[in-house]
């Protein structure tokens, strides 16, 4: 059986299929005869014997792994799972009220989670994330459900999902991961951000794939064509091995350009940023190759974690990028939680329309003392290199004017604590929201920098969700409106003398950097596994060509006609 999906990261695998399904529990109230009573507590022993194993293990599997810090959650779990005021109460309710254990179980967590919700001090509150793991996880068990855990998996597999939240790629076990394939989400879905970033083919918007494939089926995936194969032939996989040689062969050769400068045919130089999120060392051995980072993408601190991380858990993060990209600039995009991210450690409303809601800098305008916190240890990282602040969802001149308040204010509790940062520390915007990118003349004039995010300027400018496989056609990354958009931004900038970068996904994309480039672009940021292939493109292309090709991009009336045309254009460099 044959299945088409989105490839958006390219790459060829064949294994068996992972289906990976997070657990919610169902439970309704239920009661026990008095006799049952002692057999109901030995059941419920049973619970936390079973969850107490699974934990161990877990554990045990990412501490060999030398990940030392999932670890220590998974230990936070278990002393949850045996504490002696919950367990004493589970008990009790069902040797005397004469609950079934699920219902016990249910009631006791939600009257601790309750009271945690209540508590003034923060670290308090963020312990309930835990406590409702730790409740699904002896539910889940009652029910029968075996555990499905992409943070330590026991053999490479194909990871197949109805979808993947950033949480889950944030824990994500990388070595077993043979391939991500999802029911939903794009080519700018954080799950394909993640694949790319990790050099995972993906496929994604794989209609019916929870449905229709069974957990250890094996299934070969082609996600340079956009194809999965399910029960794959013996035919099959030689065909699919010969493409993988040869994917791998293109690869290696883009992977000659690595460690060239970024200069067109014509000597211009246009520099290449990386895109980074969990700031790990296998990410940042990227910094060789590239002119600074373009994007950090500081939520990636936060997922994965029980509780937020503190001040000098961040400033130590920021400390270690900006160190080594020394005198390199290093663009730190403030929390962007919302839309299609969300934290374990902090409860968001549920919202009709999450992409237009309390989101990113919107969020943090609401809670002070997170961004507050987030902005004093990037001030007192920037001692240690070159940093730059960037904020994300922009809409207007009151928005820049109010997160530059924020900045004043964490500079003044600083200076009141006598702790020193760099006075050069640049303040830019992400423009990904037409109404500031219309505005991008006043804008300019307010900050030092801008980057554009094409992922969600794209969403918004053309009205799709970018999560929805079903719209897939009428998110137009090539559509003319965009370049247009772009162009003006970056005039405006211009006049100004101030940069402009972009750090969404158009910046790995060849054919829409070659526009981009042309349209005047500062500089180009990207994951790392993009960097190899646009430096190869930039290497056979002159100013003068991309300056033809924004041209041209911005005067055909269809997305479809300027994708056309770049191909067409720049097949040799390809």
């Amino acid at each position: 059986m044959e299945y088409k999906g989105n490839p958006v990261s390219e790459g060829i695998a064949v294994g068996k299929a992972y289906l990976y399904q997070p657990y919610v529990p169902q439970v309704t109230e239920g009661e026990i005869p008095e006799d049952q009573a002692p057999a109901a507590v030995a059941r419920y022993e049973k619970l936390l014997e079973g969850a107490k194993q699974e934990l161990a293990a877990i554990r045990d599997r990412l501490e060999k792994a030398g990940d030392g810090d999932k670890a220590k959650i998974f230990t936070a779990h278990q002393d949850i799972l045996f504490d002696v005021a919950m367990d004493e109460e589970i008990r009790d309710k069902i040797t005397y009220d004469f609950m079934t254990p699920e219902w016990a179980i249910h009631k006791v967590y939600e009257k601790f989670i309750k009271i945690l919700n209540k508590a003034k001090d923060d670290l308090i509150r963020e312990r309930v994330a835990d406590m409702r793991d730790v409740k699904n996880r002896l539910l889940r068990i009652a029910a029968g459900v075996p555990e499905k855990n992409l943070a330590a998996l026991g053999e490479p597999v194909i990871v197949v999902a109805h979808d993947l939240l950033p949480s889950d790629t944030a824990t994500l076990d990388r070595k077993n991961v043979l391939a991500l394939v999802t029911e939903i989400g794009g080519a700018t879905s954080h799950s394909a951000i993640i694949a790319r970033s990790y050099e995972i083919p993906a496929l994604l918007g794989v209609d019916g794939a929870m449905e229709n494939l069974s957990h250890g089926q094996e299934i070969a995936v082609d996600a340079v064509e956009g194809l999965l194969v399910a029960d794959p032939s013996g035919e099959v996989k030689a065909d699919f091995a010969k493409k993988r040689e040869a994917f791998l062969k293109r690869r290696e050769e883009e992977k000659k350009f690595l460690g060239v400068e970024p200069r067109m045919a014509d000597g211009t130089l246009l520099p290449v940023h990386l895109n980074v999120g969990s700031a790990n060392d296998q990410e940042l051995a990227a910094e060789k190759y590239t002119d600074g980072v373009g994007l950090f993408r500081t939520e990636f601190i936060y997922m994965g974690k029980e509780q937020l991380p503190t001040e000098d858990e961040q400033y130590e993060i920021y400390k270690k990028v900006l160190t080594a990209f020394g005198d390199r600039p290093v663009t730190i995009r403030t929390l962007d939680i919302g839309g299609d991210k969300k934290l374990q450690c902090m409860e968001l409303p549920v919202e009709e329309n999450p992409f237009l809601g309390n989101r990113a800098l919107r969020l943090c305008f609401s809670m002070p003392e997170v961004f507050l916190t987030q902005l004093r240890a990037a001030l007192r990282a920037s001692v240690h290199g070159n940093l730059w602040i960037m904020f994300p969802m922009v809409g207007s001149m009151d928005d820049i004017r109010r997160a530059k308040a924020f900045v004043q204010q964490a500079k003044d509790q600083l200076d009141a604590q006598g702790v020193p940062y760099s006075p050069n520390v640049k303040l830019g915007i992400m423009v990904e929201i037409p109404s500031i990118a219309l505005v991008a003349d006043l804008a300019a004039k307010e900050v030092d920098f801008a980057s554009i995010g094409t992922n969600d300027l794209t969403q918004y400018s053309t009205a799709v969700d970018r999560m929805n496989p079903a719209l897939r056609e009428y998110y137009q990354s090539y559509h003319p409106a965009l370049f247009r958009l772009i162009g003006y931004v970056v005039e405006s900038f211009a006049k100004e003398g101030k940069p402009v970068s972009v750090c969404g996904e158009m910046g790995g994309d060849p054919y829409a950097a070659a526009v981009l480039a042309g349209l005047g672009m500062s500089k180009l940021s990207m994951g790392s596994a993009s960097v190899a292939r646009i430096k190869k493109m930039l290497s056979g292309l002159t100013m003068e060509k991309a300056r033809e090709l924004a041209a041209k991009a911005r005067s055909l009336p269809t997305n479809d006609e300027v994708e056309s045309y770049l191909k067409a254009e720049l097949a040799a460099l390809l």
